[in-house]
């Protein structure tokens, strides 16, 4: 034998020698957000005062998986109009502005299972009345919903979704109004603290919105929106594209001007239905086929890119429960959906209540 040989045998037998070192694992966070979007039997306008007994009947599983526990930590009520919250309208549908469905029974009927409330001004159908109502007064519409979080004891979801020429000006006022009566909250203690934004699913809709939002409110060493909310895109995605319409949040659009910051993983939610149309969705009532289930590794570990420290996205949001639509199936039963959201943060093991969400 060689010296050579020997050498190389010696070298050989010492790194058999050698302990094996396991690969290290990704880092990931555990999902902190894990709710639903709710229309009421109306189509979103909450216009008639429920029957608690038949409200729950039609909505049971939320409050309860199958085995007690809640399917969801948070539920958005969907949708005051912006305009007549600012008039204090009263008429057959709104009491001083607000839908006479979203009352302090449907409130308390989640908040006494741990579930929090919010509830969401705007919604595609209501742009024009945002814009007007921006145009009018943002000031005091920010302090007229600063006060409807105060009576109902709830939080705020911004959904503005003018794609074209957002009145950034006076959302600037309506956050600052808001803000001046709930100041942010990073213990997320005070339900009324919670103040969020949607953005679309991706970066390339509703542009002015996202990029302005990411880059004064959305930021960890100064925010001043806890979260957004990546909306669902107009048809469900296959995983592979939800994740793509994430990532681009994560990587931002530096080519655009002005250029849309890169937003960190831990302030923001991706959506998925679990309804669409006449459609119940995997997301709905089969966990094991859904979207949810094939992208929630991706969610938990989706890495920082420019922003942020932590890894993972927020956790998710589901569009809708009860009825979205008209026309559109509802998540009543025999639709409820324990079999997927229940099954869903059974799998995630989603917290209930909400904890403090990471701020980084």
């Amino acid at each position: 034998m060689t010296r050579f040989s020997v050498a190389a045998s010696l070298l050989a037998l010492a790194v058999t020698a050698l302990p094996v070192q396991p690969a290290a694992a990704a880092a990931s966070s555990p999902m902190q957000v894990y709710g639903a979007w709710h229309c009421s039997n109306d189509a979103c306008t909450w216009a008639k005062v429920r029957d608690l007994a038949e409200f729950d009947a039609a909505n049971h599983w939320l409050i309860d998986r199958g085995d007690g526990r809640p399917s969801v930590n948070v539920v958005v009520l969907s949708f005051v109009n912006p305009l007549r919250l600012l008039n204090g309208t009263t008429d057959a549908g709104n009491a001083a502005g607000v839908p006479v469905g979203m009352d302090q029974r449907v409130v308390d009927y989640f908040t006494a299972h741990g579930i929090r409330v919010m509830l969401s001004i705007g919604g595609i159908t209501y742009t024009g009345d945002w814009d007007t109502a921006l145009a009018q007064n943002g000031t005091l519409l920010g302090q007229k919903a600063a006060a409807l979080a105060s009576k109902l004891g709830v939080g705020i979801e911004i959904d503005y979704e003018n794609s074209n020429n957002p009145n950034l000006t006076g959302l600037q006022a309506f956050v600052d109004a808001y803000r001046a009566a709930h100041p942010y909250d990073a213990s997320g203690a005070d339900p009324t603290a919670r103040l969020t934004i949607d953005v679309a699913a991706g970066d390339r809709w509703l542009i002015g919105i996202d990029q302005y939002a990411t880059a004064n409110w959305l930021t960890t060493a100064n925010p001043v929106l806890d979260y957004a909310n990546a909306m669902v895109p107009s048809r469900q995605p296959s995983a592979s594209s939800a994740t793509a319409n994430w990532q681009e949040h994560l990587d931002g659009k530096p080519t655009y001007n002005p250029a849309i910051p890169p937003l960190a993983p831990a302030k923001f939610t991706g959506s998925l239905y679990v309804a669409e149309g006449s459609k119940v969705r995997p997301e709905c009532n089969d966990f094991a086929n859904s979207v949810q289930k094939a992208t929630g590794s991706w969610v938990q570990s989706a890495a920082p890119n420019g922003a942020g420290t932590t890894a993972g996205l927020l956790g998710f949001m589901f569009w809708a429960a009860e009825k979205p639509s008209t026309r559109g199936v509802t998540t009543a039963p025999p639709n409820s959906c324990e079999g997927g959201v229940g099954a869903g943060a059974t799998a995630f093991s989603v917290p209930v209540p909400m904890p403090p969400l990471r701020q980084s």
